[in-house]
């Protein structure tokens, strides 16, 4: 079991069944599609794999929202600085003459003078001209303008609706193939999350909101308490914003996400040179131990899983590089970091305090929504933790919070008695996840009511358990 978990993009080198074995037991945790690419028919079938192949992994799909891309080309223009290119909101310009983008009202935004970055800003452009649809912009930096490839126009507000036809259609796309978690682009607020949520209308995809604009960091707060999972990407937001104020940035909506006990996935070129390297530089290998020591709960692949040629390598790294980046962290005492007022209730404390100060192997949580597990996760603890639900949609979300496992078993819990509570530990020592070696922390929800949960925390040494209740490996 990990405890930071690795997010990787399935593309064309890795849609079969033989490579996401391999990326399984590498240490993938949660498979990625993006939305932006191939077809939705593609990635249907591509779904279906996964969950064949793959039953316990949870796979999130990333919907392009108002993210601008160029078109599928047939030639990709190259280019040298000052060389011209045009840009065109009209439709069926393959890069031969011009270059088609998908935003289709572009033109009435944008103005001469105007900076335009491409490719996750490695691509610098200033508008020349806008002459009806086309785009006239000259190149600051040579280099090759690529199909499908992100197009920011930074402080520029571009009109349209909130939430696009594309999108609804992704949206239940997702909701209809079951997929667990759903990406949605430059979120503003968290009236933009229950617009989203409205049209799930259902306990899954949960919602993974990307903080990647000015507009989102300013509505920070607000995105963070209403999303289920914060993805920061770097890629838009450094350009959206000014890339010296990255690093701080990514620190923020980290310790925001975390004072909000919610995960938190930092995504963009973590290992871009292993795309055609075999190796890391140096300044990826600190960039991913200084993103997990801050406190993200996963990190992200995408061009070195989807289209590379080392992805099997790319999730070993950022695994082992991962793993020894927390566990110094955990090693070193004097780098407990304080824990924020709103980041920790009183429940949570006390079992912070229990698996520190007791000879804690496991943590159990007995949730049905998550809450409890996600709560006990946030507090970084070493013990692993076995989240245990009968909602199978909602126990295999469980996997992307930091160190925890999701474990469904059919069965009824309760609110006006605690019989479930030692059926799911018959369970789970059934199924090996706890053993009588195991000394045991458990927490749950006891006779419920309004406004009050994980109000019952429990420690036992597993073997007592199995004699007391005279459990059998086989009922």
């Amino acid at each position: 079991m990990k405890r930071t978990k690795i997010v990787a993009t399935i593309g064309p080198k890795t849609a079969n069944k033989n490579s996401l074995k391999k990326m399984y037991e590498a240490g993938m945790s949660v498979a990625r599609l993006n939305g932006s690419h191939n077809t939705l028919s593609w990635h249907g079938s591509l779904i279906k794999l996964i969950k064949e192949t793959l039953p316990e992994c949870p796979i999130l799909l990333d919907i392009p929202g108002k993210k601008i891309r160029t078109a599928k080309l047939k030639v990709e223009p190259k280019f040298r600085v000052n060389e011209k290119i045009i840009l065109t909101t009209s439709g069926g310009f393959y890069g031969e003459d011009k270059v088609s983008l998908t935003n289709k009202n572009l033109h009435k935004y944008i103005s001469k003078g105007d900076i335009v970055f491409a490719d996750d800003g490695t691509l610098k452009f200033v508008v020349e001209e806008v002459i009806n649809k086309d785009i006239i912009i000259k190149a600051k930096t040579s280099g090759i303008l690529k199909s499908s490839k992100g197009i920011n126009v930074p402080h520029v507000k571009i009109g349209g609706a909130l939430i696009t036809n594309r999108d609804k259609n992704m949206i239940k796309f997702a909701v209809k193939n079951k997929v667990d978690f759903i990406g949605i682009s430059f979120v503003e607020s968290g009236k933009h999350i229950d617009k989203i949520r409205k049209i799930i209308s259902n306990n899954t995809p949960l919602i993974v909101a990307k903080v990647e604009n000015s507009r989102g960091l300013e509505n920070l707060d607000d995105i963070v308490a209403n999303a289920d999972v914060i993805m920061i990407d770097r890629g838009d937001l450094s350009t959206e914003t000014n890339i010296e104020t990255l690093p701080i940035n990514q620190k923020k909506i980290i310790q925001r996400s975390l004072d909000y006990s919610k995960p938190i996935i930092v995504a963009t070129e973590m290992l871009d040179n292993m795309i055609k390297s075999p190796y890391p530089t140096k300044a990826e290998v600190l960039d991913i131990s200084n993103s997990v020591q801050d406190g993200a709960t996963a990190t992200m692949l995408s061009g070195e899983t989807a289209i590379g040629d080392f992805p099997i390598e790319s999730i070993k790294v950022m695994s082992k590089i991962a793993s020894t980046a927390i566990s110094s962290k955990y090693k070193d005492k004097k780098n407990k970091s304080k824990q924020s007022y709103y980041e920790i209730s009183g429940m949570a404390g006390a079992i912070k305090l229990l698996c520190e100060s007791l000879s804690i192997d496991k943590i159990v949580a007995i949730t049905i929504s998550g809450f409890a597990a996600r709560i006990v996760s946030s507090q970084k603890l070493p013990q692993p933790i076995i989240a245990i639900s009968n909602n199978l949609e909602l126990s295999r979300t469980f996997n992307i919070f930091n160190n925890t496992i999701g474990v469904f078993y059919d069965t009824k819990f309760y609110n006006n008695k605690l019989e479930h509570i030692p059926k799911c530990l018959h369970y789970l020592w059934k199924n090996k996840y706890i053993n009588n070696k195991d000394k045991i922390l458990v927490t749950a929800l006891g006779f419920p009511t309004s406004g009050r949960r994980m109000n019952i925390i429990q420690t036992h040494y597993v073997k007592d358990l199995a004699q007391r209740l005279s459990w059998k490996k086989v009922d």
